[in-house]
């Protein structure tokens, strides 16, 4: 977060962006909300920190997925797109009237029914082509023992 606000030249609230990202995780301990997370296997090797950060960052991933709250996919590297789509950037769903688009320079909104369907219909995609459970888990722990 530090190097994205030097790049951007923004101040550096890193302290705070943490505090209300750990605010926001509480959502993942309500038992009336449900996250639904997708990530592409290379995510867990982009070494964005140090090795202890990363491995620590990993190492949360696996403590969130037992939750009944959650669900974690992994797409693997090696899964077959052909006939599906892909995101060309990150992408948050909160319901069916609200998505949010993280680019370099701005979060953008999206509440067009025509663009809410097709990111919609993207992660649907994307979730067929995820594993779930021991095998995301074994992805993972891979990441994590790549870092030593």
């Amino acid at each position: 977060m530090a190097t994205i606000a030097g790049f951007r030249g923004t101040p550096d609230n890193v302290n705070e962006a943490v505090a209300v990202r750990m605010h926001r995780a509480r959502v993942l301990h309500k038992s009336d909300h449900r996250l639904a997370a997708l990530l592409e296997e290379n995510v867990l090797h982009h070494q964005v920190d140090d090795q202890d950060m990363m491995a620590g960052q990993l190492g949360r991933l696996l403590t969130s997925m037992p939750l009944p709250s959650m669900s974690l996919g992994v797409i693997r590297a090696t899964a077959a797109r052909e006939g599906s789509m892909w995101p060309l950037e990150q992408f948050t769903v909160f319901d069916d009237s609200r998505i949010h688009v993280e680019l370099l320079a701005a979060k953008v909104t999206i509440t067009a029914p025509g663009e809410l369907d097709i990111c919609l219909r993207t992660f649907t995609r994307l979730t067929e082509l995820a594993v779930y459970g021991a095998d995301a888990r074994t992805l993972i722990v891979e990441a994590i023992d790549a870092l030593r």
